[in-house]
């Protein structure tokens, strides 16, 4: 190949791969944070050109979703962590942004009682519980955030990685983390609204959480954390730790041997993707406008983990492809068929695993470098 056919070929093998993959993700989420603002606001209603703030708090569900399959690509696609408990993350982060939200609601709630939520006047609850204290001020409950994600990651890994559990072992735990807290949140007793979790939220920082300005905030609010969360998962693979833990993953014993303390790069790795996924949750929720014990339900980890494996692992961006097409799928197919949606689901999962194993984003470098 001559130099002028190697400069022709260049384009096409970076396209979706290297330099490029990444300005482009990097360019969509700047046209979203422009357009979809001025659409929604500026645009007047009657245009066909106006964008619904239904459909703008339907574009940040998608894009909280994508920050969730990065977090999970991060561990799977760079570790080869398979990691089937994330969405545990994922919803402690929302009940901590939702137990702010029930306290900011304060007297105007159907009981009206100034301290207590709703469901608590309902239950007979006679005063809060301890760990709800510190939650209507906001700076004391973002931490939360992260730390009680972060916390459930810490311990879980300390003792997962120290016994060396690995590959479908490792899995069936993570599974049974999440399953253990969906029965224990499904539980009056423990305060957090049981079957039907945390709702009817009124403002979010003294914003009116129903009106149109708000919803474009939040959204805003996704769009930097998920172009925040990309960056910091580009650095730390990008990173010695990065190549430390693609060793990792490729040769494990190896890697241990040649004095790696393999423990600790998989346990913050898996911290950070924790974290990552419960302020992903945290975004979530103020949009959604409830939370509630059905989002550690197993299976909702196991569609994340088909996002990620649609989109293409070891990619990050396309971890987040996969998770807005998906879920734009699944809004069509359970408006308009939605006895359909579980079997196309594992449809999907079956093509992409024969036919397309390097997800989207592979099946676009093949091609694009066979054309170059």
């Amino acid at each position: 190949m001559n130099l002028v056919q190697t400069r022709a070929a260049i384009p096409g093998r970076l396209l979706f791969g290297g330099d490029v993959g990444h300005r482009v993700f990097y360019g969509v989420l700047l046209a979203l944070a422009v357009l979809v603002p001025l659409l929604n606001l500026a645009v007047p209603e009657g245009s066909a050109l106006h964008l619904s703030t239904y459909t703008v708090t339907l574009m940040g569900k998608y894009l909280s979703y994508a920050l969730l399959a990065i977090a999970v690509d991060l561990v799977w696609g760079y570790c080869g962590i398979l990691s089937l408990g994330h969405t545990a993350f994922f919803a402690l982060g929302g009940y901590a942004m939702g137990m702010y939200l029930m306290r900011q609601i304060g007297a105007r709630g159907v009981y009206a009682d100034p301290l207590l939520p709703d469901f608590m006047v309902f239950l007979n609850w006679k005063e809060l519980p301890w760990y709800w204290h510190g939650f209507n001020h906001f700076a004391l409950a973002m931490p939360l955030v992260v730390l009680a994600p972060g916390l459930l990651a810490l311990v879980f890994g300390w003792f997962a990685f120290r016994s060396r559990v690995t590959g479908v072992y490792l899995s069936i735990i993570t599974q049974a983390l999440t399953y253990a807290l969906l029965l224990a949140f499904f539980r009056n007793e423990m305060g957090f609204g049981g079957n039907n979790g945390l709702t009817d939220f009124k403002e979010l920082l003294g914003f009116d959480l129903h009106h149109d300005a708000t919803r474009v905030g939040l959204f805003l609010a996704t769009v930097a954390a998920l172009a925040l969360g990309y960056a910091a998962c580009r650095t730390i693979t990008a990173s010695r730790f990065g190549r430390v833990v693609l060793a990792i993953r490729d040769a494990e014993s190896r890697t241990r041997f040649i004095g790696y303390r393999v423990e600790s790069y998989k346990l913050w790795l898996f911290v950070f993707s924790a974290v990552l996924a419960g302020v992903a949750g945290a975004l979530y929720v103020p949009q959604v406008g409830i939370i509630n014990p059905s989002e550690f339900a197993p299976i909702n980890s196991i569609e994340v983990v088909i996002w990620v494996a649609v989109g293409g692992r070891n990619t990050l961006y396309g971890a987040a492809l996969g998770a807005v097409l998906v879920n734009f799928a699944k809004t069509w197919f359970t408006a308009a068929m939605p006895e359909v949606w579980l079997y196309a689901l594992g449809l999907l999962f079956i093509v992409v695993t024969v036919f397309l194993p390097q997800g989207i984003v592979g099946f676009l470098r093949q091609r694009l470098g066979a054309a170059s």
